[in-house]
């Protein structure tokens, strides 16, 4: 049987040379690859006591509303600013080539709610410290941080020091 690790595609060179690219699409085309990766991340929450996963857009919906669903827990989406239709509140943070700006809405999470932070990836834990800002400006308790993939090179637990984190899978080098 093949582990995780197995259904993930290397690029090598992209998005710039000297990057491996840690592609997860050959994961979510493979049933059995999305079911190991939902499995996985589902286990390293089975311990946890929380009321919500939040999630940010694109690729933490794609892990985030299975385990909200098969946890029997709500959902909270973060998106990029601009695409929550009701009122919201902002969170703007450092990307390689820039920034960004994430929202939730103001209603999202309720004050003690516990939260657990679902994304598909951790490199330099820049869009998981906006959204943990996010959630604690809101009143909510960030328990538990858990991502498929980790890029422990670039620095993002370092960043995140406190907080409790988990990963899948583990990768060396850039």
């Amino acid at each position: 049987m093949k582990e995780l690790k197995d259904y993930i595609r290397n690029i090598v060179d992209f998005p710039e040379k000297g990057i491996i690219y840690r592609d997860i699409t050959t994961v979510l085309q493979d049933a059995t690859g999305l079911q190991i990766a939902i499995d996985s991340m589902q286990k390293l929450l089975k311990d946890i006591d929380f009321d919500v996963i939040v999630a940010p857009e694109s690729r933490g919906f794609i892990f985030g509303v299975p385990l909200a669903y098969n946890m029997k827990k709500s959902f909270v989406p973060i998106r990029k600013k601009g695409k929550l239709p009701c009122e919201t509140i902002e969170e703007e943070y450092d990307l390689e080539y820039g920034t960004g700006v994430l929202q939730i809405h103001k209603d999202a999470i309720l004050k003690g709610q516990k939260i657990v932070i679902i994304d598909d990836l951790i490199a330099t834990g820049g869009t998981i410290e906006a959204m943990i800002k996010l959630v604690e400006r809101l009143g909510g308790k960030v328990v538990k941080i858990s991502c498929l993939i980790e890029l422990p090179e670039l620095g993002g637990r370092e960043k995140l020091k406190g907080y409790d984190i988990s990963s899948s899978i583990i990768f060396e080098g850039k």
